[in-house]
């Protein structure tokens, strides 16, 4: 019983650093992201895949969105870390992904605001 309770505080862990994030400062940043992608509750896969419940998310799994072969087949899990990665360089952490973006002087605080709007937008 314990190890599980362990384990479930670790799988949360890269969701509850989020929580530190600004929102607001979030969504300024989002806006970036908006021509492609949508977040909240009606969210819809535009040119890029919805981005609703991405925090834990498996990378290339939102049903209904054409992902790369290679973003399917990646094994990311969307967490802070991974989300830095990828968003600093798409095609170094995924060779082969259909996302191109060239960042926003991307790094941790950033993305822990980015992760707390679209945690927001949840609700």
């Amino acid at each position: 019983m314990k190890w599980r309770l362990a384990a479930s505080a670790l799988a949360l862990a890269p969701l509850l650093a989020t929580a530190a994030g600004d929102p607001a400062a979030g969504r300024k940043l989002f806006a970036s992201c908006a021509n492609c992608h949508s977040v909240g509750p009606a969210a819809r896969h535009g040119f890029g895949p919805h981005l609703q419940a991405l925090a834990g998310r498996k990378a290339g799994s939102a049903a209904g969105y054409a992902y790369s072969p290679a973003m399917k087949a990646s094994g990311l899990v969307w967490n802070e870390a991974t989300l830095t990665a990828y968003l600093r360089d798409p095609n170094a952490v995924v060779p082969g992904t259909k996302m191109r973006y060239w960042g926003i002087g991307i790094n941790e605080a950033k993305v822990a605001d980015l992760l707390a709007y679209l945690a927001a937008q949840e609700r």
